[in-house]
């Protein structure tokens, strides 16, 4: 069930990235699966470095950001909880990964296990996500994430 409600929501995030690519958004041309994986690795690093010169380059303008809370962030207020620290990401990890690529898009999913501090408390979670990254003329850009707590075993 979970992950049939998983792949309904990386649909409909798929077809609005894709409905934006097909409305003038421009497309660099095909991205690879290595393009997308080092994507992420260089956010995984800017987040916990706090660096967020990276952050603001890396991250698309038209980002939606789902939280396994279910909180929805944009582009500025994700980088402003952890600018603020807010939200502090320690340490960040991810396991079974599976990337597909559709022309400029590429869709991650995998398990996610982050160490994070949020107002002062620190938890450790493990999630399932699904990580968007699109090729555009201006580079390789994180635009959508979705995410939801693992099942416990």
């Amino acid at each position: 069930m979970l992950k049939l409600l998983l792949r309904a929501l990386c649909g409909y995030a798929v077809m609005g990235v894709i409905a934006g690519a097909a409305m003038g958004e421009e497309c660099g041309g095909p991205i690879t699966t290595d393009e997308a994986l080092r994507g992420e690795d260089a956010r995984y690093a800017a987040q916990t470095a706090a660096d967020f010169a990276s952050l603001e380059r890396l991250i698309a303008d038209d980002l939606v950001y789902i939280h396994s809370s279910g909180i929805v962030d944009g582009k500025a207020s994700y980088i402003e909880t952890q600018r603020s620290n807010t939200v502090r990401y320690r340490v960040m990890r991810r396991s079974n990964v599976t990337v597909r690529t559709y022309g400029c898009i590429a869709m991650i999913s995998g398990t996610a296990n982050f160490d994070v501090t949020v107002k002062g408390q620190d938890r450790s979670v493990e999630l399932l996500f699904h990580s968007i990254w699109v090729k555009r003329d201006v580079g390789v850009q994180f635009v959508s994430w979705q995410a939801t707590a693992a099942p416990k075993p």
